[in-house]
């Protein structure tokens, strides 16, 4: 049987078809890797009908699982969303696509101040996801002094010794032992590292444990106090009202996640139409509506649920708030080893 030919025309007419601005072409799958119950569902469904792509999940449960899982191949993840404490690592090891947010059409959108940040200048590889801050959470049925300092999680009262659970982040509660005692985050000073070490590892057999506590933990009474990030206390406060979120006054980390698409990833086309369609403020917005964080997305503000807007977690005082991303070298190593030492 001959090949069938298509005339010149027929081609041309086809071409355009398949070409035409704003037809939805993509289909197939897109795997996500992300931190857990931190993706809307209903975002996931608006993205899949109007794609035609079905999107897998998978989580994970601190950065450091999420790197040795995806250097350790085989993975089959298209987007990852990394810390800022951590992105530039990601970076220099070559694990991130070099996708270009910045050309995409809803990069219009992106907030100017989360533009030219010191991971990622001028957002060659990633989308912000959230905003967060990490500070302190306390019932105020256990506990009635004042909240808005480290001492409660680090020099805790002994009302709520053994009653306190710290988020497993190393620059989040390293920096915050180190603004505690009087530094700044990425200091290189050693003394001032040797005071915050010496603070962790006094205060480590009066916490209760270090995980990401869910909401409901700290809602149902099991965690008194801890360390925690602002969205999620949020989400335990509406749940119960006893719940407190606090901004130390010694200072507190800002920190952003950022999704980006993995060097080896299988379903680039769909991975760079998911990072264009979060940066669309009604698609931001449903992100912030279900993990209660702040997004960089400029007109998301009008779509957030109305409880959003005055939440006493989301409006950090102006002036202690210090937005976190990688250290030196020589430092993180210093970090990295007390870490370790902290966690056995």
């Amino acid at each position: 049987m001959k090949p069938m030919r298509l005339s010149l025309a027929a081609a041309a007419a086809t071409l355009a078809l398949v070409t035409a601005p704003g037809a939805p072409r993509a289909e197939g799958v897109l795997n996500i890797f992300n931190w857990g119950d931190y993706t809307s569902p209903e975002l996931i469904k608006k993205f899949e009908a109007k794609y035609d792509v079905k999107v897998t999940i998978t989580d994970y449960d601190s950065n450091d699982t999420a790197m040795a899982k995806v250097k350790a191949g085989g993975h089959g993840f298209d987007i990852v969303v990394p810390t800022s404490t951590v992105f530039a690592v990601w970076v220099k090891d070559g694990l991130l696509l070099e996708s270009r947010p910045d050309q995409m059409e809803n990069f219009k959108h992106m907030d100017p101040r989360w533009v030219d940040v010191p991971y990622d200048p001028g957002r060659h590889y990633s989308v912000p996801w959230q905003i967060g801050t990490t500070g302190v959470v306390v019932n105020t049925k256990v506990y009635q002094g004042d909240s808005a300092t480290w001492g409660v999680v680090f020099d805790p009262p002994p009302e709520l010794a053994g009653k306190i659970n710290v988020a497993p982040e190393m620059n989040d509660i390293l920096d915050s032992a180190i603004m505690y005692v009087g530094g700044q985050p990425c200091t290189d000073d050693k003394a001032v590292l040797k005071k915050a070490r010496d603070v962790l590892l006094a205060a480590k057999p009066k916490w209760l444990s270090m995980n990401y506590a869910s909401p409901d933990s700290y809602a149902k009474g099991d965690i008194a106090a801890g360390a925690n990030c602002n969205g999620y206390t949020f989400r335990a406060r509406l749940l119960n009202p006893d719940v407190h979120y606090a901004f130390p006054k010694e200072g507190f980390p800002i920190w952003m996640d950022n999704a980006a698409i993995l060097k080896d990833a299988q379903n680039v086309e769909n991975a760079k139409l998911f990072l264009n369609f979060i940066m669309d403020p009604e698609n931001a917005a449903m992100l912030s509506a279900f993990a209660r964080y702040a997004n960089g997305i400029e007109g998301s503000e009008k779509y957030l649920p109305a409880d959003m807007r005055d939440a006493p977690e989301l409006n950090p005082p102006e002036g202690k708030g210090v937005f976190l991303h990688t250290c030196p070298p020589e430092v993180n190593e210093i970090m990295t080893r007390i870490w370790t030492e902290v966690q056995k």
